[in-house]
C-alpha cells in the first residue's frame, strides 16, 4: 500500500533500495513502465504494470521498483483504447541523448567537490544588479575564445572565460536556455545551432552542451560545475525559462501523458499566445503544480539564483505569485523577471495575465523595460523610427522617464533596462540598419550615449553580451546583418573575442560606467519615493536632458546631450564638481573638476560628482 504524500510526488523518487515512480495522466486506461539499459535504442528489458490512484488521485499512477536502478533508463507505455504511445517522464531529472528515454539517477553522484557547500554570492539590493545575457554555444565557440571545451557548460570552469565577465564587473550571468531543448539533435556530429527555445525535458540540462550526451549523469555533474564556476568568480546566475509554451504539441510529453490538459484551447484549436504553435494553460492545477516543481527544483539542486521568464506574459499572475513564495522558501533573495508581454492574443484574460500592466499585481518581479528599449534607440522593429541618440525628435520626456522608471513599474527593481538582447538586431546592427549614412565614428558616440543613458537611470540595467564591443551578427555568404538569428549557425552568433580588442574604447565605457554605478549609491535608489525625492530634471534645448541626484553623501549632475552639436550648460551651483563620464572616458574616479559652466560634447553624456561636506 502506498501513501498519498508518496502517490503526489511525481517522477523518479530514487533510493539505493528501491524507486518510486509517479505519473499524472488523466487520459490513461493503464500505464506501463518500461526499463531500459541504454537511453538510446533496444528493447526493454522489463515492463511493469502501474497502479492507478483511487479518488482525488484518480489521475495518478504508481510503481515501486526495488533494487539499485542508478542509471537505468525508464519511458511510459501510456494506454488509452488499446492505443498505445511511448513517453518520456515529464518530470524526468535526467535522460539519454534526445531525451526521448528518462533516466533514474542518483543525484548526489552528479555534486562537484564541495558544491554541497558552496558559498553563493550575496547582493544586498536587487537594483545592485547588473546582468549580462549569454548563450552556452555562443561564449565559447569561436576560435578567438581559445576553449578547450568550446560551446560546452565546462567552458565556464575555464579561468580566461570567466575573468572576462569579472573584468567587465557584471553581477550576474543570464544563460540563454540550457535545459534539454528539442530543435538539436544531440547525437550528431555536425555543427549545429538554435537558441532553444523550444523545450522538451523542463528538468534535464541541454546534452548538446555536455560533453557526453548519451549519459545521462554527464550533463547533469558539467552544469554544475558551471554554476560553481559562476559562483566562485563572483557571479550569480540566472536561468532562462520557458513555461509558455512546448516545442511541438503532439511530440510533447505533456500531451502524450495528458491530452490537451497542459494546453489552452480556443474555437479553432490550440491558443497561440506564445506565436509558437500552442501556450501552456499555467492556470490548470497540475500545470501550476509543475511550473513550482520545477523552479524550485532547479534551485534547490542546482544552486540558481534566479529566473527569466520568457513570454511571461502568456502565465498567470497566480501561479507566478505561488511560485514566488515557494522558491522564497528556498531563496529568501530569488531573482525574478521576465517579458512582460505575449507573442499574440490569449483565452487567458488580460486582468490575469502576467503583463507589465498588471506589476503592481506581482510582488518581486521584474518586467523588461521595452519602453526604454525603444526610446533609446528607435521602435523595435521599425527601423525608421529612431530614437533618442540615433536622430529621433521629442524624446525628452520619455528619456526623463527611463531615468526615473515607468509608470507601470512599482519600484525600480521591477524595471530591467536594457538596449538588446538575443532578440531582434543587435544594438550596433540596429545602427548600421537605421543610421546607414553615418560613419563607424559616429555610431560609436551613438553607442556610448545609449550605454550612458543604460547605466545611470534608475533599475537594473541589463545587456547583451558583446553589446560592449560593438557585436554583430552578419549572414554567412550575403552582405545582410540578421535580425533573427535563433537557427543560423555560429559563424552568426558566436562572441568575436578579437572584436571586443578591436573596440577596446567602448568595451572602456562600458567597463567605466558599470564601475561607476557600482560606485555610487545614488544611481541604484531602492524606491520611487527615493526617486521622486532625490531626482530633479533642469530644463534644456531640444534633444538634451539634464538632472542631478542629491543624496546626503554627494550631488550628481548628469547630461544625456544626443544633439549633432556641442552644447554648454550652467553647473547647478558654484561650486568645484568632479567629471566622472564625458564623451572619451567613463570611471569610478575624476577625469577632470570643473566649475560653473561646462561643455557638452555632441552625442555624448557628462556625469560630474561633487562630495557633500
Amino acid at each position: 500500500m502506498v501513501k498519498k504524500e508518496q502517490i503526489m510526488v511525481q517522477g523518479a523518487t530514487y533510493t539505493k533500495s528501491s524507486t518510486f515512480f509517479c505519473l499524472f495522466s488523466p487520459i490513461a486506461d493503464e500505464v506501463i513502465l518500461c526499463l531500459y539499459d541504454d537511453g538510446d535504442c533496444g528493447t526493454e528489458k522489463q515492463t511493469f504494470p502501474m497502479t492507478k490512484g483511487q479518488g482525488k488521485d484518480k489521475d495518478m499512477f504508481y510503481f515501486r521498483a526495488y533494487g539499485d536502478l542508478d542509471g537505468t533508463y525508464y519511458a511510459y507505455k501510456i494506454i488509452k483504447d488499446q492505443r498505445a504511445v511511448l513517453s518520456h517522464d515529464p518530470y524526468a531529472k535526467a535522460c539519454g541523448v534526445n531525451g526521448n528515454r528518462s533516466m533514474v539517477i542518483d543525484l548526489k553522484r552528479t555534486d562537484p567537490d564541495g558544491f554541497e557547500n558552496e558559498v553563493i554570492p550575496e547582493f544586498k539590493s536587487k537594483t545592485d544588479m547588473v546582468i549580462t545575457e549569454v548563450s552556452v554555444a555562443d561564449v565559447s565557440s569561436d576560435e578567438s575564445a581559445h576553449s578547450r571545451f568550446p560551446g560546452k557548460f565546462k567552458a565556464f570552469t575555464e579561468k580566461h572565460i570567466m575573468d572576462y565577465f569579472v573584468d567587465m564587473g557584471v553581477t550576474h550571468i543570464q544563460i540563454m536556455p540550457s535545459y534539454d531543448f528539442a530543435s538539436v539533435d544531440e547525437s550528431s556530429t555536425q555543427k549545429q545551432y538554435n537558441w532553444g527555445y523550444d523545450p522538451y525535458n523542463y528538468n534535464v540540462p541541454e546534452g548538446s552542451y555536455s560533453t557526453d550526451p548519451y549519459d545521462g549523469a554527464v550533463r547533469i555533474k558539467e552544469y554544475k560545475e558551471m554554476i560553481q564556476a559562476i559562483h566562485k568568480a563572483g557571479m550569480g546566475v540566472i536561468m532562462d525559462v520557458v513555461y509558455n509554451h512546448t516545442y511541438d504539441v503532439y511530440g510533447s510529453c505533456f500531451y502524450k501523458t495528458s491530452g490537451n490538459y497542459f494546453y489552452r484551447m480556443n474555437n479553432e484549436g490550440y491558443s497561440d499566445a506564445s506565436a509558437c504553435g500552442n501556450e501552456i494553460a499555467s492556470e490548470k492545477p497540475m500545470v501550476r503544480q509543475y511550473i513550482i516543481d520545477s523552479l524550485c527544483y532547479w534551485v534547490r539542486e542546482y544552486h540558481i539564483d534566479g529566473f527569466r521568464f520568457d513570454l511571461m506574459g502568456v502565465l498567470d499572475i497566480e501561479t507566478l505569485n505561488l511560485a514566488r513564495k515557494e522558491l522564497q522558501k528556498i531563496n529568501p533573495d530569488i531573482i525574478l523577471y521576465g517579458e512582460g508581454w505575449t507573442g499574440g492574443e490569449s483565452t487567458l484574460p488580460e486582468d490575469k495575465r502576467a503583463m507589465k500592466i498588471n506589476a503592481c499585481k506581482m510582488n518581486g518581479y521584474g518586467m523588461f523595460s521595452d519602453d526604454i528599449r525603444d526610446t533609446v534607440k528607435g521602435h523595435v522593429f521599425y527601423m525608421d523610427e529612431p530614437g533618442f541618440v540615433n536622430g529621433a525628435d521629442g524624446k525628452e520626456d520619455d528619456i526623463r522617464q527611463s531615468v526615473i522608471c515607468f509608470p507601470w513599474a512599482k519600484e525600480p527593481y521591477q524595471s530591467i533596462n536594457y538596449l538588446s538582447c538575443h532578440d531582434n538586431y543587435t544594438l550596433w546592427d540596429r545602427f548600421i540598419v537605421s543610421n546607414s549614412d553615418s560613419s563607424v565614428e559616429e555610431r560609436i558616440r551613438m553607442n556610448k550615449l545609449a550605454a550612458a543613458i543604460l547605466f545611470t537611470a534608475q533599475g537594473i540595467p541589463f545587456f547583451l553580451m558583446g553589446e560592449e564591443f560593438a557585436r554583430t551578427k552578419p549572414v554567412l555568404g550575403t552582405d545582410t546583418l540578421a535580425e533573427n538569428s535563433y537557427n543560423l549557425p555560429l559563424y552568426t552568433n558566436s562572441i568575436k573575442y578579437d572584436r571586443a580588442e578591436k573596440f577596446k574604447d567602448l568595451r572602456e565605457y562600458y567597463k567605466g560606467l558599470i564601475a561607476m554605478r557600482k560606485g555610487h549609491k545614488a544611481f541604484r535608489l531602492d524606491t520611487k519615493k527615493q526617486i521622486r525625492t532625490a531626482v530633479k530634471f533642469i530644463d534644456t534645448e531640444e534633444k538634451v536632458v539634464a538632472y542631478t541626484i542629491n543624496t546626503e553623501k554627494e550631488d550628481i549632475f548628469v547630461v544625456y546631450n544626443a544633439n549633432g552639436h556641442d552644447i554648454s550648460l550652467n553647473l547647478p551651483d558654484s561650486r568645484n564638481w568632479d567629471v566622472y563620464v564625458d564623451d572619451t572616458v567613463s570611471q569610478n574616479k575624476p577625469v577632470k573638476t570643473i566649475k560653473d559652466q561646462t561643455k557638452i560634447n555632441r552625442l555624448s553624456c557628462l556625469v560630474a560628482i561633487s562630495k557633500n561636506q
